[in-house]
């Protein structure tokens, strides 16, 4: 793909739709060799897919199937990249680098990048990248495996280790944290001798495996958690646990919403006129609490994070709704009050609940122009439906 014959070709293929992958490869088959056109329609649908994760850079860049599913979503990446650079890091070692995305956003926020990995074509596919994007100057890439490399010895007051989490090519999810490739106790010796070091693991992290050395971040992106990042440095954290919320600004400041704290219990109440839905990666980091006090409310339930309120707040890290309705768990008279209702649109969302969402709006036999959003849950323990609609954006009423 990097010869200029292959370069032309992918610019020929850009953009083919899917459905017209075998039209187009018979077509190039008369003047091209069968597996450079099989590659470059291979590289034309993996940019397309791309681009949900890297933006309009995916169009210049180079995937693997498991590359670009492992890969960051660029927007984590550089905000990842960008708290590693405001720590004072200059060079980073990003070991098991894959085809090179958190390597490229290390680059974009001015570090030096020592990019290794044991596979020899995702050493190739990091290189083609960086130098597809203007970023060689900042990114070396070698072969060889994470645990063979020393950091401090290559110059890099600064390690990045993304293991891998699953059980061989198409496995299925590593959730020990003991059983990823390398393994999390091998990254803690690592933080022991690199000033600042970062290890991205899985969203389900236990807290309990957490060094008190660390700090834990929960990152989401548009709502979705992404990974929990832990975070070693020379001092201790001002908070051992951080859920960042991307993208966009917080209360006019330059950077995402990003809330940190201590777990602890919040406590626990009847419902509210308000609901607040609060985001995974808050969840995550248990600090719940931290927004109950700041909305004036409580958990309808001690062990389920939905928060009542007495009045709209607005809040970068909940979604609130306004409660019309409190009702004990009941299927007919749901369907009975939605049908009154004209409800012909039902959003569920559900803790501590075993119904299954699609099987309940089936069973409702909705119709009509309006909409409705139910809560299914427990309040004191008890099961319980909850019946309301999404206030205005930022969780007050009438957009306040």
């Amino acid at each position: 793909m990097l010869t200029p014959r292959g370069q032309r070709l992918l610019e020929e293929v850009r953009g083919v739709e899917p459905a017209r992958e075998l039209a187009e490869a018979t077509r190039l088959r008369r003047e091209h060799p069968p597996r450079l056109v099989a590659a470059a329609l291979a590289q034309a649908l993996l940019r397309q897919r791309a681009a949900a994760k890297f933006g309009p850079e995916a169009g210049r860049m180079y995937f693997t199937r498991d590359g670009l599913e492992q890969a960051t979503r660029a927007p984590v990446a550089d905000w990842r990249a960008a708290r590693l650079a405001a720590r004072g890091a200059r060079r980073v070692a990003d070991l098991g680098c894959g085809i090179g995305g958190d390597a490229l956003a290390l680059a974009r926020a001015g570090l030096d990048v020592l990019a290794v990995d044991r596979s020899a074509l995702a050493c190739a596919v990091a290189a083609a990248n960086a130098e597809a994007l203007g970023l060689s100057s900042r990114v070396t890439v070698r072969r060889a495996a994470a645990q063979e490399v020393d950091p401090r010895a290559e110059g890099c007051d600064a390690a990045f280790a993304d293991p891998a989490r699953r059980r061989g090519a198409g496995g299925g999810r590593v959730f020990d944290p003991e059983a990823y490739s390398p393994p999390l106790s091998w990254a803690l010796g690592l933080a022991v001798r690199v000033p600042h070091t970062v290890l991205k693991t899985a969203p389900g992290l236990p807290h309990e495996v957490i060094p008190p050395q660390a700090e834990a971040e929960w990152v989401s992106h548009r709502g979705e958690v992404k990974e929990a990042v832990l975070w070693f440095g020379p001092e201790p954290p001002d908070a051992p646990r951080r859920a960042t919320l991307l993208p966009g600004p917080h209360e006019g400041a330059p950077g995402p919403p990003t809330l940190a704290g201590n777990p602890r219990q919040a406590p626990d109440g009847p419902p509210g006129r308000y609901l607040y839905e609060p985001d995974g990666a808050v969840i995550r980091a248990g600090l719940v609490a931290d927004v109950a006090e700041a909305l004036e409310g409580r958990l309808l339930d001690p062990a389920i994070a939905y928060i009542a309120a007495d009045r709209p707040r607005p809040t970068a890290f909940a979604t609130g709704y306004e409660i019309t309705d409190v009702l004990p768990f009941q299927l007919k008279r749901l369907r009975a009050l939605l049908r009154e209702r004209g409800v012909g649109t039902l959003t569920v969302k559900k803790r501590g609940s075993a119904v299954v969402p699609e099987e309940l709006r089936a069973r409702m036999r909705l119709s009509g122009p309006a909409s409705c959003t139910v809560f299914l849950t427990r309040v004191a323990g008890a099961p319980t439906m909850l019946l309301g609609h999404p206030l205005a954006e930022g969780g007050a009423e009438g957009g306040a």
